[in-house]
C-alpha cells in the first residue's frame, strides 16, 4: 500500500516509522531522563533505545510508531531540549548545529520513503513555527543537492551558523533566517537505516585516528557507504574513529573493522574495542559472524529466534 500526503500520514495505524533524534546533551543525566520521559509519555510510540556519550556530549534516542505518534514524540523532545540545552555553553567532541541536532525518519513497515519525506517536511514546519528554530531538510527530504549530506549542512557548527545563514544558498527550509540564540538550528530528513559504529584505538594520538578516518570515508576516497571522523575521548585518554555506515549490505561492518585494524597497524596502534550506538539490523551482525567464523552457506533461518518467528 502506497500512502502519501498529510491525511494518510495521520490516519494509518499500520504504518511503522523509526526515528533516531540526536541531541546535544550527554553529560547531565537528569536532562537526558527528562527528554526520554517526554518521548515515553506519547501514546503509540515506543522508545526502543537510548545511548549517551559524555565525550561526544550527545545522546541518541531510537523510537518507533505510527506517523502521528512519532511526530508528537519529536515535538515533545524539542520542547524539553530547547528549554534545557544552551549551545552557547555546550562543549563536546561531536560536531553539532542544534540542541536537537539531527532528526532522521526511516521507513520500517507499511511506510514508504515518500511517507517519511512528507513527515520530515511536516515536522520541520511545525518545529520552526512552534520553537522558532530554523530547520534544514537533508537526505531524501532535500531537493537541493548541496544540502543532502548532513556534514555539508553542519559544517561550521553552531559557532559558525549565523555567518553561514547570511550567505547565499543557506537560508533554512523552514523558520527564521537567523539561529535560535541557544538552540541553533535543526536538520530533519528521511533516509534508509544506517549503523552508528565506533572503533576505539589504544592510543591518544589524534593524528592517527584522523588519518584512518580519511582512509576509509567515501568523501576522501574510501568506502562508498562510510562517513568517518577521528576524535579524542578526553575522559579516557584514547582516540576514536567515529563512523556512520549507511549501507551495511554493500559495505559490511567486518570489512570496515578489518580495514581500520590494518590501517592502525601501520602506526603501531592496536584496536581497543568497538561499539554500536543505538540499534543495528540483525543481518549486519550475522554477516560479521559468517565472515569471522568462516561459515559456508549460512542462512538467516538457521538462527533459532528467526526460525521461531516463521
Amino acid at each position: 500500500m502506497v500512502i502519501s500526503g498529510s491525511t494518510a500520514l495521520e490516519s494509518d495505524p499500520l504504518m511503522l516509522i523509526e526515528c533516531i533524534p540526536n541531541v546535544s546533551e550527554g553529560r547531565r543525566p537528569e536532562i537526558i531522563e527528562a527528554m526520554a520521559a517526554a518521548i515515553q509519555a506519547i501514546p503509540g510510540v515506543r522508545l526502543l533505545d537510548r545511548s549517551s556519550d559524555p565525550s561526544h556530549n550527545r545522546s541518541v534516542f531510537t523510537l518507533a510508531g505510527d506517523a502521528d505518534g512519532v511526530e508528537r514524540a519529536v515535538l515533545a523532545l524539542f520542547e524539553r531540549a530547547v528549554a534545557d540545552i544552551d549551545l552557547r555553553r555546550h562543549r563536546g567532541e561531536h560536531p553539532r548545529l542544534g540542541a536537537v541536532d539531527v532528526v532522521p525518519f526511516v521507513p520500517i513497515d507499511g511506510a514508504t520513503m515518500a511517507d517519511c519525506v512528507a513527515l520530515a517536511k511536516k515536522v520541520g514546519a511545525e518545529v520552526a513555527a512552534r520553537f522558532e528554530v530554523p530547520v534544514y531538510l537533508y537526505e531524501e527530504a532535500s531537493a537541493d543537492p548541496a544540502r543532502k549530506n548532513l556534514e555539508d549542512i553542519r559544517r561550521g557548527e553552531f559557532e559558525g551558523l549565523a555567518a553561514k545563514m547570511s550567505t547565499a544558498g543557506w537560508a533554512p527550509d523552514f523558520g527564521p533566517a537567523a539561529p535560535h540564540p541557544s538552540a541553533g538550528a535543526a536538520v530533519i530528513g528521511a533516509r534508509m537505516p544506517l549503523v552508528a559504529y565506533n572503533i576505539n584505538l589504544a592510543t591518544d594520538r589524534l593524528d592517527v585516528a584522523k588519518k584512518i578516518a580519511a582512509a576509509i570515508r567515501h568523501s576522501s576516497g574510501g568506502f562508498r557507504f562510510v562517513k568517518a571522523m577521528g576524535i579524542k575521548l578526553e575522559d579516557r585518554g584514547i582516540v576514536q574513529v567515529s563512523m556512520n555506515l549507511t549501507n551495511c549490505e554493500k559495505t559490511p561492518i567486518f570489512r570496515v573493522f578489518e580495514t581500520v585494524k590494518r590501517e592502525a597497524e601501520r602506526y603501531g596502534v592496536a584496536i581497543l574495542e568497538s561499539e554500536i550506538v543505538g540499534l543495528v539490523p540483525s543481518a549486519a551482525l550475522m554477516s560479521a559472524a559468517e565472515f569471522y567464523l568462516q561459515i559456508q552457506g549460512f542462512k538467516p533461518d538457521q538462527v533459532l529466534e528467526n526460525k521461531l518467528k516463521n
